[in-house]
């Protein structure tokens, strides 16, 4: 097998000849938005670790996930595929049918030592789509630590990522995935303030009244994505004793946006719209550079295997970025496409969000496919898999403001900007409203515009085959749900 792998380094080079194959070390936080990053402008937050990725590679300023959900965010990862080709795994709480190649598995294959820690493929039952195995890798997860404060995972990534390293053969070329939980919900009340973080200096989005709770929530998130980016930096250190860390790819991101009410499981850019930076002196030409293009974090699966000399299936259907490595993209990148189905079951009988969306420089344009459905899940908890009402939007200091102070003039807007019921489209100026506050759709002098996008979107969903744009059976809302049901009554309508 790796007389194969290198038979097809040498059919296939990436980037001209490379001495060896590269290494790959795939970092990816749970729960974080572009903008919570020092290099992209955030004047709180430490992130030295992304920072010296980005000053030392390409940082990409329009990268959005696949889908603002744990799992099918991170199936898109693996897979090279958006959402609406990947069946179950397009709603969270699911599985990874087998069929679908991932980039992990294909390198494995072809001699690559490969290997995860913390989150990887999740959440869901993998048993159910018929693997015995996490698509990410094998297991590293013995390493503990005392975590700086409560509600963070004990588990020590970096020294998880030094086990693996161990292990790997002299020569052979690895694949890491260092997946953390955080930033995800939890956080410890307070935590930021205590690190002497000023509330003052926040940036507090557009989505969001400019509020004392708030303020103070962003910081304890503040604090849990540093947790992450000091892993990084850890693991860039060992990458250096090593001596591997110029021929290592290294990618630093999230698998969608923050935990806040309108941006986690939301399409608007507080819940698409990632971190991501790429470092590689042996690949990328002109390093330090910016990339504004959207791009989608599907298109890392085969840019990692044209980058380690391999043929990309066919199914893998995202575009790779290695043009982008090269410094001379040979198509113009002009649209990101976003994508929802279910989130956490909190509508009656199990019934998602579904929707689509085009992301261009200057616009969003959203498709909601049942705008009877409440966006956010249903105010009743009745209707709720985790027993709490709007539970698409994770419990916290701000949604519960939000919630408790609905009827209040100074808030109201935000309330139903989160919770609210949306129409069929939406159409934000994102260069003019970049908190996408306020829906063009339906103006007739923006009439054009979503006419022309619109079009767009839809020929780009029938062109990958989706269900939905096709008029086909789109059986998301009766896929199983295999996550916690804290609502005993609570259960997936059958098919009809």
């Amino acid at each position: 097998m790796r007389l194969v792998f290198y038979f097809l380094v040498l059919l296939f080079p990436p980037l001209g000849l490379i001495a060896a194959p590269p290494n790959i070390l795939f970092c990816i936080s749970d729960d974080q938005s572009y903008a919570h990053t020092g290099a992209n402008g955030d004047p709180v937050v430490q992130t030295l670790a992304f920072d010296r990725v980005a000053r030392e590679g390409i940082r990409f300023t329009h990268a959005f996930c696949d889908a603002p959900t744990c799992g099918p965010s991170r199936s898109a990862i693996l897979t090279g595929q958006p959402i609406w080709r990947l069946e179950e795994a397009g709603n969270i709480h699911s599985t990874l049918p087998k069929k679908f190649l991932t980039y992990a598995e294909l390198l494995k294959e072809s001699g690559y030592a490969t290997g995860f820690t913390g989150k990887g493929w999740s959440p869901g039952r993998l048993e159910a789509g018929g693997r015995d195995s996490n698509p990410a890798g094998k297991e590293f997860q013995e390493r503990r630590l005392k975590p700086p404060f409560r509600a963070m995972r004990n588990t020590d990534y970096a020294a998880n990522f030094d086990d693996f390293l161990a292990q790997v053969k002299k020569d052979q070329p690895f694949c890491f995935w260092l997946g953390t939980s955080e930033p995800h919900r939890g956080f410890e009340l307070g935590a930021g303030k205590r690190t002497g973080k000023d509330p003052a200096k926040v940036i507090v989005p557009k989505i969001f009244p400019d509020h004392p709770v708030v303020r103070s929530d962003i910081l304890d998130y503040y604090v849990e994505i540093e947790h992450f980016d000091q892993m990084v930096a850890r693991a860039l250190k060992s990458l250096e004793k090593a001596g591997q860390l110029d021929n290592t790819i290294v990618v630093v991101t999230s698998d969608h946006g923050m935990p806040f009410p309108r941006a986690k499981a939301s399409l608007h850019d507080q819940g698409s719209r990632v971190p991501l930076a790429i470092r590689w002196p042996k690949g990328i030409k002109n390093s330090g550079r910016v990339f504004p293009g959207p791009v989608n974090l599907s298109s890392l699966a085969p840019t990692f295997l044209k980058a380690a000399g391999l043929v990309v299936p066919d199914m893998m259907i995202a575009s790779s970025l290695q043009d982008i490595f090269e410094n001379k993209p040979e198509v113009a990148r002009v649209s990101a496409f976003i994508a929802m189905e279910r989130h956490d079951g909190c509508r009656k009988g199990g019934k998602g969000y579904p929707s689509r969306a085009i992301r261009t420089k200057d616009y969003m344009y959203i498709l909601n496919h049942k705008p009877d459905r409440w966006p956010a899940g249903n105010p009743d908890r009745e209707f709720c898999a985790r027993y709490i009402p709007f539970g698409e939007v994770d419990s916290s200091p701000t949604k519960s403001l939000l919630m408790d102070n609905k009827d209040k003039v100074d808030f109201k807007q935000f309330y139903n900007l989160a919770f609210a019921k949306r129409p069929a489209e939406e159409l934000y100026h994102v260069t003019k409203d970049p908190g996408q506050v306020i829906n063009l759709a339906g103006k007739p002098e923006y009439a054009e515009t979503q006419k022309k996008l619109a079009a767009e979107l839809q020929e780009h969903l029938v062109h990958t085959k989706d269900p939905r744009a096709l008029g086909l059976d789109a059986p998301w809302d009766y896929y199983p749900y295999y996550g916690l049901r804290r609502n005993k009554k609570w259960q997936v309508d059958p098919k009809p």
